[in-house]
């Protein structure tokens, strides 16, 4: 999870600049942190696994939670609700906007989102599980929600509270018996690592996890002339809307009322009835519960509503006092504010009378792969590569105020698993006109038409968004990375109006007579596949299990028969246990032939690779599109041949990064330190059989890394048990 770095004790917005790389460390106080659980839990041992923790008073624990510096200053105290007042209710009359007070922490950025969210009951349903109570079936516990990389996980934590003076010191409810946004500011502290990392953030982050939607964020000022009528139609969509004012010192004033560098929530855009005729006003809630607009339309000094009746201030649920909820008229806004985070919701439920008519999302997983679908950017000379996406465009927009009859659509590219990788790429969108007869451009076909639409430049973000409106027709989408052969995976998210779609386009069919016209020759390292079904029968036991010795003789034939014969008197008896056991899934240290041919399927991955990178750049332009898709499809070189550049049957110790990146495996330099000090030989080479055990030795642990970060954190837990199991057998 990325955090924003810390500017100051009273600051809410980061800068600008540190958007695209946000970065901090929290320096969570665990000594002190486990001190003060064990004033709480009870003196009877528990084992690491338990999840549900009692403290002496019967009620739970949550020993997971990470407790920082500020809430264990003199005078702070964790208190249950029940301790703070005699009545707690966990919903006082229903969640509402209002419910919000923000407290010492500067998160103004989290309370603005959850303000947005208790204005839609189906995603506050989803974040905030309904039936929980300080009453019935009580036990200290309580569950939130929030979206992770696709789907919703469950966060929970215990009703503990830090406390002074029997007073909240984070954020509270102005009702001192509700506790619902409290407590989900808790649980959303203990997602990100504590409440000190909610200190400075942007409502974009917290918008995407409390709703799984897409957020763009947008310069005011740049917007179109009717802004009323451009609002109006993103609310209409269901959309989230935050705004800030970042031409100042941090949270000062003004000088009417409106705070630099704070979050405040746009919540309705009404024509309002006045004696003179209508007037385009906004609503606006600042999460603190008070402070407000001193300008025109305010409370405070708003004579202007003494135009407008008291049946029309009541339609528009207007309240006169300082409780941070306001209007201003559509110019002030535009004078006050300068960007706004827009949060484009990816599920809404039909409702029955509800004005909100939602987008329809698609979603689709794809790939860069280098050599075939990581063409890089359209001023290369492969950018026909990049995997496409066939976008047609029928139903017009619904809605909208003006007549246009266009299709509008949001397009969202992120980058998946950057963080675990450890690789950030640059990346765009563009969309060009389809092709009269196909869904798929072909590279003559693009270099003929220019981009209709495109990201105004390749960014590192994790996610870039592409929003925008074109006329009726097919169109085909393009994710493209800034370089050519950048290895990732991407998750393309399309919202439309219903009816529109956008499905994965269809490549012409390969010209078979050009298979033999590029059928360079290259050597055999590996038995066929009905040869190897052979070997397995010749070398298993009776019982038809292949065992490590079994394997090591099964590999010493296989080898010895290809280009890379003498390279067997490197297999150890070793290496082959742990392949064995890597794969075995019955913890019998032995191999059945589905097992088997799992393996076998692994040692040709690593074994053999499109080599397109080898093609002479003379083949290519002597030749057309279809052939050069056949020749990198069927053209392929042994990975191990290919860097083992001086044909020892070794690879150097400078080689091996690069024939791991070929396999498909990325490392850092602190790896391949490791790789050097405990898999090279001597004179620091690795040969063949050394380079599968090295290669199915990380594949594993890396996946299984992955099998247990199932919230993408980019941390895992595991118990003693499960570590020494890991570690031990493999």
């Amino acid at each position: 999870m990325n955090r924003l770095p810390r500017l100051s004790s009273t600051s809410s917005l980061p800068p600008l600049e540190d958007a695209a790389d946000p970065v901090c460390s929290d320096e969570l106080l665990g000594s002190q942190s486990s001190l003060w659980l064990s004033d709480l839990l009870t003196r009877r041992p528990s084992s690491s696994g338990d999840v549900f923790t009692t403290g002496p008073d019967g009620l739970f624990v949550d020993k997971c939670f990470p407790v920082g510096e500020l809430e264990l200053q003199s005078g702070i105290q964790w208190k249950r609700p029940r301790e703070l007042c005699s009545s707690p209710q966990f919903i006082v009359n229903g969640a509402t906007r209002l419910d919000i007070c923000q407290g010492k922490l500067s998160d103004c950025w989290l309370l603005s989102t959850i303000a947005s969210l208790s204005m839609n009951q189906f995603l506050l349903n989803k974040v905030v599980p309904l039936g929980q109570s300080f009453q019935n079936g009580y036990n200290g516990c309580f569950t939130f929600r929030f979206w992770q990389y696709g789907q919703w996980e469950k966060v929970m934590i215990d009703d503990l509270l830090p406390a002074k003076d029997h007073t909240l010191i984070y954020l509270s409810s102005p009702d001192r018996n509700e506790f619902w946004s409290s407590l989900l500011e808790k649980a959303y502290a203990k997602l990100k690592g504590g409440y000190r990392a909610l200190d400075m953030g942007f409502p974009h982050e917290a918008m995407v996890d409390m709703t799984g939607g897409i957020t763009e964020v947008l310069t005011i000022s740049s917007l179109s002339k009717d802004l009323p009528a451009f609002l109006t139609y993103l609310l209409s969509k269901g959309a989230l809307i935050n705004c800030a004012n970042c031409q100042g010192p941090l949270e000062q004033s003004n000088g009417l009322g409106i705070m630099f560098r704070h979050a405040y929530s746009l919540t309705a855009v009404e024509k309002v009835k006045t004696k003179h005729g209508l007037v385009a006003l906004v609503r606006i809630l600042n999460p603190w519960g008070n402070t407000e607009w001193e300008g025109p339309w305010s409370d405070k000094k708003g004579p202007e509503w003494n135009e407008v009746s008291v049946e029309e201030q009541k339609r528009l649920n207007r309240v006169n006092q300082d409780d941070g909820e306001f209007w201003m008229s559509v110019s002030d806004f535009r004078q006050n504010f300068e960007l706004m985070e827009v949060c484009h919701l990816t599920e809404y439920p039909t409702q029955s009378g509800s004005s909100v008519v939602p987008w329809s999302c698609a979603l689709h997983h794809g790939n860069w792969v280098p050599s075939i679908t990581a063409g890089g950017s359209p001023q290369g000379g492969f950018f026909w590569q990049n995997p496409q996406f066939y976008f047609i465009l029928s139903e017009v927009d619904s809605g909208r105020a003006d007549s246009q009859k266009t299709c509008s659509f949001v397009l969202a590219l992120m980058q998946k698993h950057q963080r675990r990788r450890g690789i950030t790429l640059s990346i765009a969108l563009h969309i060009y006109p389809a092709h009269p007869k196909n869904t798929y451009l072909s590279p003559e076909d693009l270099s003929a038409v220019r981009p209709l639409l495109y990201s105004p430049q390749y960014s590192s973000r994790r996610e870039v968004v592409l929003r925008g409106s074109l006329s009726p027709g097919s169109y085909v989408i393009i994710p493209s990375t800034i370089e050519p052969n950048q290895e990732g995976s991407f998750l393309l998210r399309v919202l439309t109006e219903h009816g529109n779609v956008a499905t994965p386009a269809k490549k012409p069919p390969q010209d078979a007579s050009a298979i033999k016209e590029l059928s360079y020759p290259h050597q055999t390292v590996l038995p066929s596949s009905a040869s190897i079904r052979q070997l397995f029968e010749k070398h298993c036991s009776s019982k038809g299990f292949c065992k490590p010795v079994h394997l090591h003789h099964l590999l010493t034939e296989a080898i010895k028969g290809g280009a890379l014969a003498g390279s067997e008197k490197n297999l150890a008896l070793e290496h082959c246990k742990s392949l064995v056991v890597l794969m075995d899934s019955q913890d019998i240290a032995q191999l059945n032939w589905l097992e088997f041919q799992n393996l076998w399927d692994k040692i040709k991955r690593w074994t053999v690779n499109i080599a397109a990178s080898h093609v002479r750049q003379q083949d290519i332009q002597s030749i057309n599109h279809s052939t050069v898709q056949n020749y990198f499809s069927i053209n392929i070189k042994d990975i191990f041949l290919v860097f083992d550049k001086n044909n020892t049957h070794q690879l150097e110790y400078k080689e091996v990064g690069p024939a791991l990146g070929a396999a498909g495996i990325m490392v850092d330099d602190l790896v391949m330190q490791l790789v050097g000090l405990r898999y090279t030989e001597p004179d620091m080479t690795i040969s063949y059989p050394g380079f599968l055990y090295l290669l199915m030795k990380l594949e594993t642990m890396i996946s299984r890394f992955h099998a247990y970060n199932v919230v993408g954190m980019g941390t895992i837990t595991v118990s003693y048990r499960q570590w020494l199991q890991m570690t031990m057998y493999n």
